[in-house]
């Protein structure tokens, strides 16, 4: 009987380690706010500049930002803060008023007419 117990606790043990491994590749992607190549730059980098992110992209289009990380080192939170650390918002973290306007007058995403601006510009 004890070794039946032994057993099954050993087996519950092993099953949730398994299951919280952290991935040393993990795609993770997400929505950032930004209008132009500037911000996707500032954007990349500062994802980049996170321990534990690999790589990192962010599409100018869509607002996705795509990066590879090792969830040993880092997660979703840390990154979306770095982001929000140059002035960038995501779902999760928003950047402060003070480095948001520190944007360069093309980045600032958050005013319509600056958006409309870079609209028209995609288009022609």
């Amino acid at each position: 009987m004890k070794k039946i117990i032994s057993l099954l606790c050993l087996l519950v043990v092993v099953t949730t380690y398994s299951q919280q491994k952290k991935k040393k590749n993990a795609k993770l992607s997400f929505e950032v706010d930004g209008v132009c190549v500037m911000c996707k730059k500032r954007i990349e980098k500062a994802a980049l500049n996170t321990k534990g992110v690999k790589f990192a992209n962010w599409n100018v289009d869509t607002h996705q930002l795509m990066v590879i990380i090792d969830e040993r080192k880092t997660d979703k939170k840390k990154v979306c803060q770095s982001v929000a650390n140059v002035g960038h918002d995501s779902k999760e973290i928003k950047a402060t008023q003070e480095v948001y306007d520190n944007l360069h007058g093309c980045c600032k995403y958050r005013d319509e007419e600056v958006k409309e601006d870079h609209k028209k510009k995609q288009k022609s």
